[in-house]
Formats: C-alpha cells, sequence, structure tokens
C-alpha cells in the first residue's frame, strides 16, 4: 500500500506540471463589482518586510516625543510628505524570537517554533494569509507574493516569500518582476480547451487520491494519524484552489498599461518595478493582499555600497554604519514613491486605493542581532487606525497585537494571533 507520504509527493509533483490557468470571457470588473456591497470599497493589505534591520541610532523617532508633534529622524526623512499619513510603532517584538538568523520566517506568524511535541520547527499560518482567506474569496488570486533570488540572511530560500499557509508551510513568491508581471497581465499560451482540459485531468487526479485515502484512515497510529491529516488538509487546499480556477475559466486577464519589465532588474530598480506591480494588482482587483520580500544584498550594490548587507547589520561607527543609514534613505525613498502612487490609483470602483488599503512596512529585528523593538511603520486608511503618530509602547508589547489591531480594524473575524494578547488601543 502507498503510504500517504509518497501519495502527498506524487500529488505535489504530478500538479506541479498544471499551471493556473487564466481565462477567457467576463471582464474583471464585473467580478469586482459583485464581490463588494454597493457604495463600500474593498479593504486590502500589503505587507513589505526586508532583512537586516535598520539603523536604530538614526531609524527611530525619539521616544521621549510621542503623538503627531514627533519629528521625523533621518532614516525617515524622506516619508517627510506623508507624515500625516503613517504612524511608527515602537516597543514590539515576538515572545518567541530567539534566534537572530532565522530571518522573516515569523515576522507575520508570531508562534512558538517548539510548540509541537517531537518536533524542532512549527509554524502557523501569516497574517496577511488570514487577511486572504476573508478578502481574496472573489478575486482571480487570493494573495500575490512577489520575493526576490537572494536567500542568505533571510531565513528563507530563493522564490519563498513572507506568506506561510494554514498548516504553516512556507508559500512561494514570484522572484522577479518579469515572472510576477507575466503571471499577472500576461495573455495565456495555451487555449481555454487545453487549460478546461488541464484542469479537469488534475480534478480526476485529486477525486482518485480521495477515494484512496478512504482506505488506509483506518488502523493508523498517532503519528501517522496526524500526517494524514496534514495530507487531507493539503488535499482541501488544492480543491479549493481548483475551485476558484473554475470560477475564473472564462474571464481574460485585465489590461496593463505597465510595460514588460526588463528581466535583468536589480536592487533599487528591481524593488520601484515591484512596486509598480503591486499597486497594479490591487487597481485591477486582481488581488486585494499583497506581501514582498525585499532584497538588500543588490539593493546595497545598487545605491554604490560595497560592505555585505550581514556585515553591515553588525555595525560601528564608520563604514558599515554608513552603508546601513544609506541603505535606510533608499528604502524610505522607495516607499514614499509607493505612498504617491496608492494615493494617486483609483480602484475599479472608482475608490482611493490608498484610503482602503492597509500598508505594512518592518522587518523582524532592530539591527545586529537585537529582536526587540521590531521596525514598524502603517499606513493607509483601510484598518481605520490612527494615522500621523509615533507611538511607543511598553517594552516587548507583542508585535502580533499589531496584526490584530489591523485585521480586527479591517473586518477580519478572530480572536488571535501569534501570541497577541489584544488589540493596541493607541492605534485603534
Amino acid at each position: 500500500m502507498i503510504t500517504s507520504f509518497s501519495r502527498r509527493q506524487f500529488l505535489r509533483s504530478a500538479t506541479a506540471l498544471i499551471t493556473l490557468p487564466a481565462l477567457e470571457s467576463l471582464g474583471f470588473r464585473r467580478f469586482a463589482a459583485a464581490a463588494t456591497p454597493a457604495g463600500m470599497a474593498p479593504k486590502r493589505f500589503v505587507f513589505l518586510g526586508f532583512g537586516f534591520g535598520v539603523t536604530h541610532e538614526t531609524w527611530f523617532p525619539d521616544a521621549t516625543v510621542t503623538g503627531e508633534n514627533y519629528a521625523l529622524p533621518p532614516g525617515l526623512a524622506p516619508l517627510a510628505r506623508h507624515q500625516k499619513e503613517f504612524t511608527v510603532v515602537q516597543g514590539c517584538r515576538h515572545r518567541y524570537s530567539d534566534n537572530p538568523h532565522g530571518g522573516s520566517t515569523f515576522w507575520l506568524t508570531g508562534a512558538n517554533p517548539f510548540s509541537e511535541p517531537g518536533q524542532s520547527f512549527h509554524n502557523t499560518i501569516s497574517a496577511d494569509q488570514i487577511a486572504a482567506a476573508q478578502l481574496g474569496q472573489e478575486t482571480r488570486f487570493t494573495s500575490i507574493q512577489l520575493c526576490s533570488s537572494e536567500a542568505a540572511g533571510t531565513g528563507h530560500g530563493p522564490g519563498l516569500s513572507l506568506a506561510w499557509d494554514s498548516q504553516g508551510k512556507p508559500m512561494p513568491g514570484f522572484e522577479t518582476p518579469l515572472k510576477a508581471f507575466h503571471k499577472m497581465f500576461s495573455p495565456e499560451s495555451t487555449s481555454l480547451e487545453q487549460r478546461r482540459a488541464m484542469l479537469l485531468q488534475e480534478r480526476s487526479l485529486l477525486d482518485t487520491v480521495l477515494e484512496d485515502v478512504k482506505d488506509i484512515q483506518r488502523g493508523l497510529n498517532k503519528r501517522d494519524t496526524n500526517k494524514l491529516s496534514e495530507y487531507l488538509q493539503s488535499l482541501r487546499d488544492i480543491e479549493t484552489r481548483l475551485g476558484k480556477e473554475e470560477k475564473w475559466l472564462a474571464v481574460d486577464k485585465p489590461k496593463s498599461l505597465l510595460q514588460a519589465p526588463d528581466e535583468a532588474l536589480t536592487g533599487r530598480a528591481e524593488v520601484k518595478v515591484m512596486y509598480d506591480l503591486l499597486v497594479a494588482a490591487l487597481q485591477t482587483d486582481l488581488t486585494r493582499v499583497v506581501t514582498y520580500r525585499q532584497p538588500i544584498g543588490s539593493l546595497l550594490a545598487s545605491i554604490g555600497v560595497k560592505v555585505a548587507a550581514h556585515d553591515m547589520s553588525h555595525y560601528s561607527p564608520g563604514e558599515r554604519m554608513e552603508a546601513s543609514q544609506k541603505r535606510d534613505t533608499a528604502q524610505s525613498e522607495l516607499l514614499a514613491g509607493l505612498l504617491d502612487k496608492l494615493k494617486a490609483a483609483r480602484g475599479v470602483d472608482g475608490s482611493c486605493l490608498f484610503d482602503h488599503t492597509t500598508l505594512v512596512y518592518g522587518s523582524n529585528l532592530r539591527s545586529g542581532h537585537y529582536l526587540d523593538n521590531c521596525p514598524t511603520i502603517v499606513a493607509g486608511g483601510g484598518a481605520g487606525i490612527k494615522l500621523g503618530r509615533h507611538v511607543v509602547l511598553p517594552k516587548d508589547t507583542p508585535l502580533c497585537n499589531v496584526w490584530l489591531t489591523l485585521l480586527k480594524g479591517s473586518k477580519i473575524d478572530l480572536e488571535r494571533i501569534g501570541d497577541s494578547t489584544g488589540v493596541v488601543k493607541e492605534i485603534s
């Protein structure tokens, strides 16, 4: 008898060859209109994460000056024109984070990696996927994950994103702007009939496997039962995906005013184009939830910094600290440009994207090996939080309290996430 593990591996290898079909007829605007009650613009989320922290001496505002009348520090100075539209939050960390080399693994989950007996690693669903489960039901893509090909120091391999699914498994992302563009906007190269046949083949495979699973459910020990439960959840996830593909089988991809980007983009240029793509994805209602794990090493190279990213994060006054500060400035300039675009863009319903989007910008660590006071900026009107403020929370407040506040503020139904203990009243 084939084991549940080998079946799972077989299913994944088989379905890996079947691309998500993009389909023909019925415009995306029709779906967008049907998905949102009249007079109500859809909520959206954007999570932007970067590695290696910040220069804490020049990125964080003065902790003794809170509220609206705070001065932006040099690292955030390029954001001055948007100061009334974002809030800086200090004092947060993840309770269970103790590995500074773990990258962004737990940034959006706050999970306890040792909570499962007998396992050396465990993760849970990330904040973006909690949002996507509700906000992504009526869009072509439940969520979109953007990332880069960089792996060193990120806690991820190339092509993996900030997102973790309902089983705590890492989710793949688009490594380059060109790959993301083609997935979102390029017409399909196969005919509608071929794509229907591929979908039917995948459905048949799934039905066969589900029937086989019924034959091995009895007589399993606890460990095998847990493995089978995990496998069944993966099948349910595939079934959900197939249902969405069928729904969009007769819908053309939206047209984009963007041109297909250069395949060789890296660093600052890569980040800028990824920002353009995420705005286009939200504007055309392809998705309402986007994460982007941004590159650091190539960003440094593109702004003339020769210090390696890891060395830069362990800075002291001198070349390394100057490199870190230059990186902070470049990232803030790029973020300011993104906020400009979100303010100027209108969704398919005519509403301003910025007014209905919650944007989170930050890192899993402060700098070097310091995991406390995670850099955190929140912008946009999607969650109804208080903007234009500097908030200093009690030391080691769970960062997941911020995620909980933003999700609940966007009408996402949940009681907690990760190590959260409650909403942040200072911003809600």
